[in-house]
C-alpha cells in the first residue's frame, strides 16, 4: 500500500537534524504496526503537488504553522485536490492544519480562536457513534496539541467523532474516506517539548507554558491511534480483500 503525504509545513530549522520532517514522523508513526508500507511526500506548500490524485492509495495532510484563512494560492490549489480526492473515494485523512485545510475544502470554517493555544496533552471525548475504526478507542483519549486555530462551523457532510471543551470539533468524519483530527498523534513528547521550547516566551506566554509542560508527563495514546490511523486508511484495501 502507498500513502502520499501532503506537506504543509516545515519543522523549523533548527530541529530538522533530531526530528526530521512531519511527513517522516508519519512514516515512523504507521512504518512501525506496518513494515510493508510506502510512502511518498509532496511539499505542496512549495508548489510540489502529485500529478494525479490516484498517485496514491491512501493520503494524509500534516500540520502547518499557516492559517487556512490565509488563501494562499498552494491552499486553494490544495482544497480542490481534497475535494477531488473525496469525490473520488479514495482514503484522506488530516492533522491539524490538515484537519483544518479538509473543513474547508468541505465547506467549512476556521478562524484563529479566541480561546487562544492549546498546547500539551488534551483530552478528547470519543463520541459512542465513533466510526469503526476508532470502534476500539477508549471513551477519552489523550494526544498532544499545539494549535491556536479551530474549525468553527461544520461542513454539511461532517460529524463530529471527537471533543473537548477547549476544541468542540477535534475529530471529523465525512463518511467512510475523509477523517481528521485537531491534536497531533504523529507528535513524540520530545518535539512537542522542543517546540514549546523554542516558541516560549515569543508566543506562548510563560503561565500557559508551565501549564503545558507540566501536562507533557501524562501518557499519550499516540501508539494505539497510529493503528486506528491504519485501519481508516486501509479501508478500501480490506474490503477489497474480503
Amino acid at each position: 500500500m502507498k500513502i502520499g503525504i501532503f506537506e504543509t509545513g516545515f519543522v523549523p530549522e533548527e530541529m530538522q537534524d533530531e526530528f526530521k520532517s512531519y511527513p517522516a514522523m508519519f512514516e515512523k508513526m504507521l512504518g512501525s504496526v506496518d513494515p510493508s508500507l510506502e510512502f511518498q511526500s509532496w511539499s505542496v506548500l512549495i508548489d510540489q503537488f502529485p500529478a494525479s490524485i490516484h498517485d496514491a492509495d491512501a493520503w494524509i495532510i500534516t500540520g502547518s504553522k499557516h492559517g487556512v484563512y490565509e488563501n494562499l494560492p498552494w491552499m486553494i490549489r490544495l482544497q480542490a485536490m481534497l475535494r477531488d480526492i473525496v469525490a473520488a473515494g479514495i482514503p484522506v485523512f488530516g492533522v491539524c492544519f490538515g484537519h483544518q485545510i479538509l473543513a474547508a475544502a468541505m465547506g467549512g470554517t476556521v478562524v484563529k480562536s479566541d480561546k487562544g493555544w492549546g498546547i500539551g496533552v488534551h483530552e478528547y471525548d470519543v463520541a459512542k457513534d465513533a466510526p469503526k475504526w476508532v470502534e476500539n478507542a477508549p471513551a477519552a483519549m489523550k494526544l498532544n496539541a499545539f494549535h491556536q486555530d479551530q474549525v468553527v462551523k461544520l461542513p454539511e457532510t461532517a460529524s463530529v467523532w471527537a471533543s473537548s471543551d477547549f476544541c468542540p470539533y477535534a475529530g471529523l468524519n465525512y463518511g467512510d474516506k475523509a477523517a481528521s483530527i485537531q491534536p497531533h498523534p504523529e507528535f513524540s513528547r520530545a518535539y512537542e517539548n522542543a517546540l514549546l521550547q523554542s516558541r516560549r516566551g515569543e508566543l506562548i506566554e510563560e503561565d500557559l507554558a508551565v501549564i503545558a509542560e507540566k501536562s507533557l508527563d501524562n501518557p499519550v495514546d499516540g501508539g494505539s491511534f497510529a493503528h486506528w490511523l491504519l485501519a481508516f486508511l486501509k479501508g478500501e484495501q480490506n474490503r477489497q480483500a474480503a
